[in-house]
């Protein structure tokens, strides 16, 4: 049954932000909505993201393109919060070309993002390496030496391509003095001449998509076209609110997407929140909901948990309303789009953890402590489940279990669910 997608037709701006650790299902939403809006911008992360979205039995992966590039009525923005590393931007685009999708005419680069280099990955796989069994997990992609750069006003900005020459310059000296903290640690140094040698033709082929986008969404709102703000990863990944230190390194909030894209508050209009009915995590760090044993590698089988950017296994949990709440909150999220739902059909209760207990108290917010929050232990209130497949419902057709889930989500969060998926295909979603 096609989605009815009464509720998306007014082109007005939208950001949509993942409300939990990531992996909750942003891109479908994204996808959803694309084709309502003008411009579709990415503001933040870098490679180490991952939407997958199913368009006719399909699956695409995309790591650093906005997902509205599937859209070719959609201009397309990579924003300055950005992390772009060159090898993968490149490979993406020949996937995509290679599937009948060309988006470079309607790509913009921030010449103020910052490029993700080899040495950046080397110093990504040194540092995990040290840090034993201590380490973050984090996909090796070079985020974190990226952005550590960045405030350290060491990068390296995409504006540089636009002489490619003293870039190479540049680029040689950086590798050459990278080499030195990688071997420091540990790690393996980057071959330089090779090095240049595979990154420079990506790095050419870019260098006609670099813009000033600012410029270009200031004329945008001037002109009062829509926006569709793309977050990546999740609010409980965020550098400043997530489950620090276990978390990326930027803001994947409201806030991200501000200093990220170069517009302002004013023009954001409506902040949808993606949650998945259920709760995952990949890497090190506390998860309190957690799912151990038989009966989490079953919600990961049926859900198919498996990370879209390292492949790693899922760690997987019951719904967390504590974190959605929290996230809610310091977003001001307007809606949410409820995602995966039909995965919790056939279990014949659903907990929700409303509330954690540490040390013997109540608790019903995030606490900033590491140290608390691994203590943390779910209050769970359980509602009833259902057997009905959900593919093809309307909201009036769900099973009553997943209607009362829904309306308990609500209730305890303050926030509408608007969207609800009920299946991987692009049209299993209901919209109320």
């Amino acid at each position: 049954m096609a989605a009815d997608t009464s509720a998306t037709n007014p082109r007005k701006s939208r950001v949509v932000l993942g409300l939990q650790w990531g992996d909750e299902g942003k891109g479908k939403v994204i996808d959803l909505l694309a084709d309502r809006c003008d411009v579709v911008v990415r503001c933040q992360g870098g490679a180490n993201a991952g939407h997958t979205v199913v368009v006719g039995g399909k699956k695409t992966v995309l790591h650093l393109l906005p997902s509205g590039v599937l859209h070719e009525s959609s201009r397309c923005v990579i924003g300055n919060g950005v992390v772009i590393d060159p090898l993968a931007l490149c490979h993406e685009l020949d996937d995509l070309k290679a599937g009948g999708c060309d988006p470079v005419k309607r790509l913009f680069i921030s010449d103020r993002a910052h490029l993700v280099l080899p040495y950046h990955r080397a110093l990504d796989a040194a540092a995990e390496k040290a840090k034993g069994d201590a380490k973050v997990g984090t996909t090796l992609r070079g985020i974190g030496p990226c952005y550590g750069d960045k405030v350290a006003r060491s990068g390296v900005r995409c504006g540089e391509l636009r002489d490619l020459a003293a870039f190479e310059v540049r680029l040689r000296a950086h590798l050459t003095q990278a080499n030195v903290l990688i071997r420091a640690a540990g790690g393996t140094e980057v071959e330089v001449e090779r090095a240049i040698a595979e990154v420079m033709p990506a790095c050419r082929r870019m260098a006609p998509m670099i813009a000033d986008t600012a410029s270009i969404l200031h004329q945008a709102s001037a002109q009062r076209l829509s926006f569709l703000f793309e977050g990546a990863q999740g609010v409980m990944l965020d550098i400043d609110y997530g489950t620090y230190p276990f978390v990326t390194s930027s803001n994947t909030g409201i806030g991200g997407v501000i200093t990220g894209s170069g517009l302002s508050h004013k023009d954001l209009g409506e902040v949808i929140g993606v949650v998945k009915a259920y709760s995952t995590r990949v890497g090190g760090g506390p998860f309190p909901v957690e799912l151990l044993g038989a009966k989490g590698d079953e919600v990961r089988k049926r859900g198919s948990e498996f990370g879209a950017t390292t492949g790693r296994p899922r760690r997987c949990g019951w719904l967390d309303l504590v974190a959605v709440r929290f996230a809610c909150r310091l977003n001001g999220v307007d809606s949410i789009a409820l995602t995966k739902l039909d995965i919790l059909t056939g279990e014949p209760e659903v907990p929700v953890c409303v509330a954690y207990e540490i040390d013997g108290v109540r608790v019903d917010t995030i606490p900033s402590r590491l140290e608390d929050l691994s203590r943390a232990k779910p209050i769970y209130e359980r509602l009833p489940g259902w057997t009905q497949q959900l593919s093809g419902s309307t909201f009036d057709g769900l099973p009553a279990g997943a209607r009362a889930y829904i309306g308990f989500i609500e209730e305890r969060v303050g926030v509408p669910v608007r969207w609800i998926g009920t299946g991987p295909g692009r049209d299993e979603i209901v919209v109320r």
